[in-house]
């Protein structure tokens, strides 16, 4: 055992293990230590001002799901945009749920989108079910204020995947996407460009957001794709 995961052992938790190994059914039972995000995300920021912790970064795969967490908050830590996006780019093939993918945000991108735009049309194109959900939702968190463009809406629908993390991810950024651009978004509802399960899916998620009007959740009710019937 490292000395990193003997200070990951402090802070196990196992019933919490058990209720995170439910949530993220893609990874072993047995790689949870159940460490609590806030505890995490504190000792992140501590570990960060040690010396050499970039070292563990490098330490790939991790053994436990913990340090895969451990390993996305720490992303936030780099000062330098390319060093970043270098260790972005190292971890992404290991990342094998949605948890860890949505816990990486670094925010030194904040300060360069038209690069990380660029980098989006590249892993969107991936074949790695994390690495597309990567970056889709770093279009939904980087894409849809003040940098929004409305042809980056198509973006999502050029993906051809039946992963259900993926689809749930291009729900959600279709849903943010009705709440902050409703106008061309709409049109993208509208035009039926979806598949049924997620246009339904988006739907779904924009009437349970407080960030769509009551107006346009009754209007939203009237597009819902009715499930086909087998006979």
């Amino acid at each position: 055992m490292t000395d990193l995961q003997k200070r990951l052992f402090e802070f196990r938790d196992e019933k919490n293990a058990a209720f995170q190994a439910k949530l993220t059914p893609t990874v072993p039972a047995d790689s949870f230590l159940g460490c609590r995000v806030p505890d995490l995300r504190k000792f992140a920021k501590e570990f960060s001002k040690e010396e050499g912790w970039q070292n563990f970064l490098k330490e790939l795969p991790h053994k436990y799901y913990d340090e895969n967490l451990l390993h996305g908050f720490l992303l936030d830590s780099f000062k330098d945009f390319n060093t970043c996006l270098s260790a972005v780019e190292e971890f992404l093939p290991f990342v094998d749920n949605w948890a860890v993918c949505d816990t990486m945000r670094p925010k030194i991108f904040k300060k360069h989108l038209p690069e990380i735009m660029e980098k989006i049309k590249v892993w969107i194109k991936s074949e790695k079910t994390y690495t597309v959900r990567f970056a889709v939702n770093l279009l939904m968190s980087l894409f849809l204020d003040e940098a929004f463009e409305p042809q980056q809406l198509f973006m999502p629908l050029q993906i051809e995947s039946d992963e259900y993390y993926i689809k749930t991810m291009i729900a959600w950024y279709y849903a943010t996407a009705l709440a902050k651009q409703w106008e061309p978004t709409i049109k993208i509802l509208e035009q039926k460009k979806l598949n049924p399960w997620t246009h339904n899916k988006t739907i779904q998620k924009a009437l349970e957001s407080y960030r769509v009007t009551a107006e346009h959740k009754e209007y939203l009710r009237t597009l819902k794709i009715p499930p086909t019937r087998s006979h």
